[in-house]
């Protein structure tokens, strides 16, 4: 729901900084393998009762998340690095989530119910995208990406707040999860409503 605004704010800056990065020849996949552990480091210290650190690790993998797609628009994007940004962002989610459950083992319940909901809105996502794709369908409501971005009330921007909130007040963790987890089934249900309405007729026949 906010990626589209979040696109305009930060895009601009954030295109600069990977123009920059780009001339040093630093390379997008580079980035986001780099931010991908930076962000992985937020489970051992959510484990370590670090809140506080993992808020710190998260940020920056976001940070890393938008400069390797702005090096890749400076570049020359290649489908390897939007299947690799993709899959690395999904570990890094449920591996933020399940932190919570090291932090404290009274979450793991909450924990394996969010996880389920992170999966119901990956799903959605991805299939908009190979169906969306298969059609010719194009947007660039979230900026210039490399597949169909389908909307919703929590995408990567939600997300990324309710990480930053839950670290900084981890005892907001359970209510906080329980009400993203329906922010998340919202999507789902919109996204496949979506589908059904730009999919619902047929573009190929059988012979």
């Amino acid at each position: 729901m906010l990626d589209p605004l979040m696109v305009r704010l930060i895009g601009p800056p954030i295109n600069w900084a990977g123009r920059s990065l780009a001339r040093r020849g630093i390379t997008a996949n580079t980035v986001t393998v780099f931010g991908f552990l930076v962000g992985l480091g937020a489970l051992p210290a959510l484990a370590m009762n670090a809140p506080n650190l993992a808020l710190v690790l998260i940020v920056l993998n976001r940070v890393a998340d938008g400069l390797d797609g702005a090096i890749a628009r400076a570049t020359k994007k290649t489908d390897f690095g939007a299947y690799l940004d993709i899959v690395l962002d999904f570990i890094f989610y449920a591996a933020v989530a399940f932190g919570f459950a090291l932090l404290d083992h009274d979450n793991a319940i909450v924990v394996a119910a969010l996880i389920a909901s992170f999966i119901g809105t990956g799903a959605s996502f991805l299939a908009y995208a190979v169906i969306a794709a298969k059609r010719g369908l194009e947007t660039e409501a979230r900026g210039t990406k490399s597949f169909f971005y389908s909307g919703g009330l929590a995408e990567g921007t939600e997300t990324i707040v309710f990480f930053v909130l839950v670290c900084a007040k981890p005892d907001w963790f359970v209510p906080a999860a329980y009400f993203f987890m329906i922010l998340c089934w919202i999507t789902v249900a919109m996204r496949i409503k979506q589908a059904h309405i730009a999919f619902r007729s047929d573009t190929t026949r059988a012979d």
